[in-house]
């Protein structure tokens, strides 16, 4: 089966996720801070180099996770090739992920919020952490006000976080509650989907309006076969074609028409 294209509309965020073929460190043992530290330094001067607007953050033992703006088609795969590349390098390994990335778009207004409240509760879901911002490698802390460090230069909060209040203050203890609350069911199950099929995650209008920006299709297809047509009745022969009634000879009825004179083709 063919792989889909990457998924891609002008000016959208997406949410990305992208696993490791091997974890960095066992789970008994702690997280391993040192390549942790230097794979966001490379986060961050990635995405500068390659014009991707990092809204949200998670590097893990497993995985990484982004919520991000890419300036053009190409920033967010050259972005995760030079995290895999180097990354591999600094392991002296090879191949580093567990296949390509997989990514979602995300409509803005409805499922930014959630997208990046589902990607800061990650360590806690995982059992890595018991609080999403006291783990040190996402940006959670940013967003809750629970740092004495200023955010990474190079993360740019999205509008919808912006929009949880007027001031810093206000902003982070709205993001804070909605963080504590976390997700319902069906927010989770949703976005689960969404990132594991590569689809758009919105509402149907949001849908209907990607038809003629996106890279791809952007929700997945009717499922089954197509209809097939209704049977024929029993018996039918639809093969053959219907009967033609000869036309009545030429004359008055009672004699041969004109030309049965001759009995020759010529």
């Amino acid at each position: 089966m063919a792989r889909l294209p990457r998924l891609y509309a002008p000016g959208l965020p997406q949410l990305v996720q992208a696993n490791f073929i091997q974890p960095l460190a066992a789970p008994s043992q702690p997280a391993p801070a040192d390549i942790l530290n230097q794979l966001a330094t490379w986060l961050g001067e990635s995405a500068q180099r390659h014009r991707v607007s990092v809204h949200g953050w998670l590097l893990a033992n497993d995985r990484i996770l982004l919520l991000a703006t890419p300036a053009d088609e190409e920033g967010l795969p050259r972005l995760m090739q030079t995290l895999g590349r180097n990354l591999a390098a600094r392991l002296r390994g090879g191949r580093v992920f567990a296949g390509r990335y997989r990514s979602a778009l995300l409509e803005p207004g409805a499922w930014v919020l959630p997208a990046l409240v589902w990607l800061e509760t990650y360590p806690v879901r995982s059992g890595a952490s018991q609080d999403p911002d006291s783990w040190p490698w996402s940006s959670a802390s940013s967003h809750t006000g629970n740092t004495t460090a200023a955010p990474a230069q190079w993360q740019s909060d999205h509008a919808d976080y912006w929009a949880c209040g007027n001031t810093p203050f206000d902003r982070q203890a709205n993001y804070r509650k909605r963080l504590q609350d976390g997700l319902s069911r069906e927010e989770s199950q949703r976005i689960d989907q969404a990132v594991s099929g590569q689809w758009a995650l919105g509402g149907p209008s949001f849908i209907a309006s990607l038809a003629h920006t996106a890279s791809r299709r952007v929700a997945p297809g009717q499922r089954g076969r197509p209809r097939k047509k209704p049977a024929a009745p029993a018996g039918a022969d639809t093969d053959t074609p219907p009967a033609i009634t000869p036309a009545p000879p030429a004359g008055n009825g009672n004699g041969p028409g004109p030309g049965a004179g001759s009995s020759s083709a010529s």
